[in-house]
């Protein structure tokens, strides 16, 4: 049951209670399904599949139509309009970071006063799955849905999946145990990126395969018609359903410690001023804090390279439709053992060095994936060969992007793992529940910052590749933070 106590502040509520169960217990498997539910959506819509094909065949030939570029030759022209199209997903993600940053921070601290998660979850992910629904109308020309419609409806989900990750993870405290919390949250990002993998297949092997190849089928199923850009349109309804149909389960059965009848105003107004005096305390709180800081830093960075990556390739190295979707099946798969390598590198290192090996690991992976063009991979070292006579993945550049793709989700997926196990670490045991939400609120504060890197950068010199190496700076700054903290594990904290 949820327990609550008064804290000596006069009035706020300081949430107590303690998970109980594994991580196949009801509760914390409940907790895990929601981002098998939620995570699909992020997967296939903000990385894989609608963000390369919104930059480059909505924005980019937007921009090609408009006649800007005539001067230009045919490869000059495409590299510009890829640019513009980048920059635009980009500045997208930046307004919505924006946003989130002026409303989210407060959501947190307000759970912890008493206010529910479920109701304010039901409804993000209701409106999420509504425009889920609604993108199979963004259509290129004057008959689809306008670009800033597209924009709009995009900038209203992120927002309202960011709310619903504030949610999601200061539920995770009540969801198993203290020490079964880094396999909970391992196995909920394995579910997420599983599902994704299984949506992939699916949408290759009914729409894309039948298109280009008359396998399996001799023609895509269900009228899907490719010449429309359907078979890019089609993933918004299928993320949209599944989430409205597979939400279910975290409704029964996980914990929601809020109490029925709370106001959200004053549980919003109070959570505001908690947060405030929680800051003003830092010093109290030095080490988490830090970390906070490191995190929020580094995870801008890793918001920046998963949404951004995916139009980076598309545009980059002209990968279509069932490039992508491979590439996205292949990354979600190793994104499956991402989640479980996290939980083991926390167990033989500890979450503060497991998360040192991991951003490293991400930025020397960034630049490996930055050497690859359409011509050459290592900055020209190795010149692009033909591998083997197949319609996909025939070159040796598409091949090593390929292997470091694998290396991106592993250690991308293992980095949210080992964060929040992290927090366990270094967060005060009577205070967990508002530093999770202060740590769901550090994910989502500064997002627009990696974006905003990478719009500047790309659109000063006109080239992807410098807009995408921009990020690694907060990989290089986040790190440095990191190193600066001092954790124990729980058993040696005070409880």
């Amino acid at each position: 049951m949820a327990q609550a106590i008064v804290d000596a502040g006069g009035g706020n509520l300081a949430h107590t209670h303690k998970g109980e169960g594994g991580a196949l217990g009801k509760t914390g498997f409940s907790w895990a399904w929601f981002e098998a539910a939620r995570n699909p959506y992020y997967i296939l819509i903000v990385i894989y599949v609608f963000a390369p094909y919104f930059a480059r065949d909505i924005v980019g030939a937007d921009i090609l139509a408009s006649g800007k570029l005539d001067g230009l030759s045919p490869e000059e022209a495409r590299r510009v309009a890829g640019a513009e199209g980048q920059a635009m997903v980009a500045n997208l993600s930046k307004t919505a970071g924006y946003i989130a940053a002026l409303t989210a921070p407060f959501l947190g601290a307000a759970f912890d006063r008493g206010l529910r998660r479920k109701p304010l979850i039901f409804f993000c992910l209701s409106l999420i799955s509504l425009v889920g629904i609604s993108l199979w109308w963004a259509i290129p020309g004057p008959v689809g849905l306008s670009t800033g419609a597209i924009m709009s409806l995009l900038i209203i989900a992120y927002v309202c999946y960011s709310y619903s990750e504030v949610a999601h993870n200061s539920m995770l405290p009540d969801a198993a145990r203290l020490d079964a919390l880094p396999a909970v949250s391992g196995l909920g990002l394995a579910l997420g990126n599983g599902m994704a993998t299984l949506m992939f297949v699916a949408i290759v092997f009914m729409f894309a395969l039948p298109e280009v190849l008359g396998w399996p089928f001799s023609a895509p199923l269900f009228g899907i018609d490719p010449a429309q850009y359907e078979q890019f349109r089609i993933a918004g309804p299928i993320c949209g359903v599944w989430m409205l149909a597979s939400m279910i389960p975290f409704f029964l059965y996980a914990r929601d410690t809020g109490v029925r009848g709370t106001s959200p105003v004053r549980a919003i107004r109070e959570g505001a001023q908690g947060v405030v005096r929680t800051i003003r305390q830092a010093a109290h709180h030095r080490e988490a804090f830090k970390f906070l800081i490191a995190r929020t830093i580094y995870a801008d960075g890793m918001f920046a390279l998963l949404t951004i990556g995916a139009v980076y390739v598309s545009l980059f190295l002209g990968w279509g439709l069932i490039e992508l979707t491979i590439y996205a099946i292949w990354a979600s798969a190793w994104g499956v053992a991402g989640g479980i390598f996290g939980g083991w590198l926390d167990q033989r290192l500890g979450p503060k060095n497991a998360l040192i090996v991991e951003i490293a690991a991400i930025v020397l992976i960034l630049f490996l994936g930055l050497s690859v063009t359409r011509d050459s991979a290592f900055f020209g070292l190795v010149p692009n060969v033909k591998v083997w006579d197949a319609p996909f993945f025939s070159g040796s550049s598409d091949l090593i992007y390929l292997f470091q793709g694998a290396l991106i989700a592993i250690f991308a997926t293992a980095n949210i793992s080992s964060s929040r196990s992290m927090l366990i670490h270094v967060a005060p045991a009577h205070m967990r529940g508002e530093f999770f939400g202060l740590f769901a609120i550090a994910g989502t504060v500064t997002v627009w910052l990696g974006p905003l890197l990478i719009e500047q950068f790309t659109r000063w010199s006109g080239d992807q590749r410098i807009g995408m190496s921009a990020i690694a700076l907060l990989f290089f700054l986040g790190l440095a933070v990191l190193l600066t903290v001092k954790s124990d594990p729980p058993a040696r904290r005070a409880a």
